[in-house]
C-alpha cells in the first residue's frame, strides 16, 4: 500500500467523493469521468491532455512503482489518503500514454441486509472446509461479498485467516480471528506463489482475490481438499461457466481427476451482478446460488455441468436459485424494472412467459 499525498488529484478525488462515485477514469481526450450507480458520467471540465494524464499517473507512483510500470506496462496498487480514504489504482497504457482507473474503497463492510445478499451466503461462510467461489463480471461486487464473508468468519471463529489480494481493498481488524492480508507485488510476487507458501502458515481459512491461472486453481483445490476453507473470486458469469472454466484450464489428461477433486471439495458458488434500482438510487445484486448437495456433487463428478441449472431451479430448500429466479424476485418486489430484468436474464423468453401468465386485476 502507498501513502498518498496529493496536489493535482485532490480536486478530482473531492468531486468523486461528493458525487458518491465508485470509480474514476482519467483518459486523454476526455474530461474526468465518474462511475455513479453503474453509469459513466463526464465532469463539466475540459478534456484531459496527454501530458496531464501522464502527470497525474506519476503523482501516484514511487520510484519502484515507476520502474514496474516501465517494465510491465501495467500496474495495480492501493493508496491511502487522510482526507479521501483508500483507493485501488490501476495504471495502463493507451496509445503509448499512461492513464488511470481508480476505485474508491469502502472503509466499513456492509451487513448482509445492506448488501442484499441471501441468507445462504452466511451459511456458506460458516463451512469449516471446502471451496466457495464468488463469481461475476468486473464491477459486480465480488470483492465486497468476499470481504463480507471474511468479516463474518472474523466475528465468529477463533481461527487464522490469510488473504492474498491484488490489491487490498478492505483492511480487516482482528475480532476473534487472526488475519494476515498479503498484497500482490507488495508482500508476495504472485497469487500462485503466495498460495503455495500460505499453506505453510497454518491457516484455517484462505481467501484468494482472484483465481485466474492453472497453478493458482490447482493449489486452491488441494487446499480445499485437505481441510482448509478456501474462498476465491472468479471472472465467470454463472455457476455452469465457472465449473467449465475451472476444468478447462487443465490439460485434457488431468481433467477427469480435477473434476473428481472439484466434486469432493466444492461447497458453493455465489454468482452475482449489480442491477440498477427502479428508483435510480444505486444498484442491487441479482444472485445465482449453487450449494453442493449430493445431487450437485454427482453431476460434477459425471461432468454433467449442463444439468446444474435444473438442480438450482428445484433446490430452494438448500438455498439455491438461478440468476433468472433472482431477477424475477427483484422485479416482483419492485426493486428493479421489467426491462432491467429482461436485459440481464439468461432466458428472457421464460421471464416474458411468467409475466404473461400473471393474473390481471
Amino acid at each position: 500500500m502507498t501513502d498518498l499525498s496529493l496536489n493535482r488529484m485532490a480536486p478530482i478525488l473531492r468531486l468523486a467523493h461528493r458525487s458518491n462515485a465508485s470509480d474514476i477514469h482519467l483518459v486523454a481526450g476526455v474530461p474526468p469521468a465518474f462511475r455513479i450507480d453503474g453509469e459513466i458520467i463526464l465532469a463539466d471540465a475540459p478534456p484531459l491532455e496527454r501530458d496531464q494524464t501522464k502527470a497525474l499517473v506519476f503523482e501516484f507512483l514511487n520510484p519502484l512503482q515507476r520502474e514496474a510500470l516501465e517494465r510491465d506496462w501495467e500496474l495495480c496498487f492501493s493508496v491511502q489518503s487522510e482526507e479521501f480514504g483508500r483507493f485501488r489504482v490501476t495504471v495502463y497504457y493507451h496509445a503509448g500514454n499512461p492513464e488511470l482507473a481508480i476505485r474508491r474503497c469502502n472503509t466499513e463492510i456492509p451487513t448482509r441486509e445492506e448488501l442484499g445478499l441471501p441468507e445462504v451466503v452466511e451459511e456458506l461462510a460458516r463451512r469449516r472446509s471446502g471451496l466457495i467461489l464468488v463469481t461475476g463480471p468486473t464491477g459486480s461486487g465480488k470483492t465486497t461479498t468476499l470481504n463480507f464473508m471474511i468479516d463474518l468468519i472474523n466475528s465468529e471463529r477463533r481461527c487464522k485467516i490469510v488473504t492474498i489480494e491484488d490489491p487490498i481493498e478492505y483492511v480487516h481488524r482482528r475480532k476473534k480471528a487472526i488475519i494476515v492480508q498479503q498484497e500482490v507485488r507488495t508482500d508476495v510476487k504472485s497469487f500462485s506463489k503466495a498460495l503455495v507458501h500460505v499453506l505453510r502458515q497454518d491457516p484455517d481459512v484462505v481467501c484468494v482475490g482472484e483465481m485466474r491461472d492453472l497453478e493458482t486453481i490447482s493449489t486452491a483445490l488441494i487446499a480445499a481438499d485437505t481441510g482448509h476453507l478456501v474462498i476465491a473470486t472468479v471472472h465467470t458469469p454463472n455457476a455452469l461457466q465457472t465449473m467449465e472454466r475451472i476444468v478447462s484450464v487443465f490439460p485434457s489428461e488431468q481433467q477427469n481427476q480435477v473434476t473428481a477433486q472439484l466434486a469432493n471439495c466444492i461447497e458453493g458458488i455465489v454468482a452475482q451482478r449489480l442491477i440498477p434500482r427502479a428508483d435510480k438510487k444505486g444498484r442491487v445484486p441479482a444472485t445465482e446460488i449453487l450449494v453442493a448437495n449430493m445431487a450437485v456433487r454427482a453431476l460434477i463428478r459425471e461432468n454433467d455441468f449442463h444439468k446444474l441449472t435444473s438442480v438450482m431451479e428445484t433446490g430452494r430448500r438448500w438455498g439455491m436459485q438461478t440468476l433468472d429466479e433472482s431477477l424475477r424476485q427483484l422485479y416482483e418486489g419492485a426493486q428493479i424494472t421489467y426491462d432491467a430484468a429482461l436485459s440481464n436474464a439468461r432466458d428472457p423468453n421464460a421471464l416474458r412467459r411468467d409475466e404473461e401468465q400473471q393474473p390481471t386485476v
